[in-house]
């Protein structure tokens, strides 16, 4: 066999083993690239946090959650329709004369906010008795307990079982005063809205500071933020002008 021969035959077998390495090489390549593309730095999009959302409080689950570590059980009391606010104040004044506060915790008239038309025909929010002649009490029930309830004027008994009444269940007691936890939460939320006054402040205004550490020395107005009722101003401290930030109740107009 001539020496063209036998080179030609050793390039015949180290052909399967170059493809293979070919292959090896092909798919060492993928994985990389692969790996390469798992490991890239995500988005800014992906990796911007959630924007923090102002999480709004059900009224009513969290006034469940509270009634559900609280002490005792709540029982319905009849009264003399009409009555119902008048033994809440009569029975909460009897706990106290009777020393029961141990026994007898809260007392509650179911309320609702309804719409009514006046005589001048306007409509008006009014608060009036969700369920006419019944009262909640929660209470421990003994026989002291019970006394201080039944003797209570214008109360004429417990409902059901008149020496052993059932407690309510916890959903019964929230379907009962629900109306009057939200009435309550509508009020507090329009209370704490204020009709932010006229913005009379304008850049260049000399006022007077008359909150704080710089109370009752002079100041000018630099800035005005009427969103934030925020004023940013210059003040003199050792000789030099110096910025402060300070509300708008926390300076006065300079007359």
């Amino acid at each position: 066999m001539d020496q063209e021969s036998t080179e030609e035959k050793f390039e015949g077998e180290q052909a399967p083993e170059v493809a293979s390495e070919a292959v090896e090489e092909s798919v060492s390549q993928e994985v990389v690239e692969e790996a390469a593309t798992d490991g890239e730095a995500p988005s800014a999009e992906a990796t911007s946090a959630p924007s923090e959302e102002t999480e709004v409080v059900d009224p009513i689950e969290a006034k469940r959650e509270e009634l559900s570590y609280l002490p005792g059980d709540w029982y319905v009391i009849h009264s003399y329709s009409g009555h119902e606010r008048r033994v809440k104040a009569n029975l909460e004044q009897r706990v106290v004369s009777q020393n029961a506060e141990d026994w007898i915790y809260q007392v509650e008239v179911p309320m609702e906010t309804v719409t009514e038309l006046t005589k001048a025909g306007k409509k008006k929010q009014v608060d009036r008795v969700r369920i006419p002649g019944y009262v909640l009490v929660r209470m421990e029930m003994n026989e002291k307990s019970w006394r201080v309830v039944k003797e209570t004027p214008a109360v004429t008994g417990f409902v059901g079982d008149a020496r052993d009444p059932v407690p309510l269940y916890l959903d019964e007691v929230v379907n009962m005063l629900a109306p009057m936890w939200v009435s309550k939460a509508q009020q507090q939320e329009t209370a704490e809205v204020v009709t932010a006054p006229a913005i009379t402040f304008e850049v260049g205004e000399s006022v007077t500071v008359k909150d704080g550490p710089f109370e009752n020395m002079p100041a000018t107005v630099s800035g005005v933020f009427p969103e934030q009722r925020k004023l940013t101003l210059s003040i003199m401290i050792f000789e030099r002008e110096t910025p402060i930030e300070l509300n708008f109740d926390q300076v006065e107009k300079i007359d």
